[in-house]
């Protein structure tokens, strides 16, 4: 079942950044939105939620956490409080040399060459879109 395949293989990458992760006290969807700010800068909640495909009421507890380590800060926005910024504080900039090896250590724990990382990545995102649009359509 290519299901139970993808999600096995979803839990074996998850337990790999838990071992790597664990010595900043990281999980994996707090490293996820520390890459999204220091690949694509400060961004409002909704703008890290839709990019990381994570629900407010996952993300604001996490975003509290990074917050309470000092990481990143939020800030509600003067015209309209609904909206709220996240940005990296100083020290969350500084820990993305710190964690700069922590990619190829899951590659290492992949063991794919980037040929092969590259092709996975381009039919698991085909396949993403090919289910989202058929699940649309059968929802109609």
């Amino acid at each position: 079942m290519v299901c139970f395949s993808l999600y096995a293989a979803s839990r074996a990458t998850t337990q790999a950044y838990r071992r790597i992760l664990a010595p900043w006290k990281l999980t994996y969807p707090q490293y996820l939105v520390l890459v999204a700010l220091w690949t694509g800068g400060a961004r409002t909640v909704g703008q890290l939620g839709d990019a990381l495909a994570l629900d407010s009421g996952t993300l604001s507890p996490l975003l509290r956490r990074l917050e309470n380590d000092g990481l990143v800060s939020r800030m509600r926005r003067e015209g309209d409080e609904r909206v709220v910024d996240v940005a990296l504080t100083a020290r969350g900039k500084d820990l993305r040399a710190e964690m700069r090896e922590v990619p190829g250590q899951i590659a290492t724990c992949m063991g794919i060459g980037m040929d092969a990382a590259r092709s996975l990545l381009d039919s698991l995102h085909a396949l993403t879109r090919s289910v989202q649009a058929n699940s649309e359509a059968t929802a109609s």
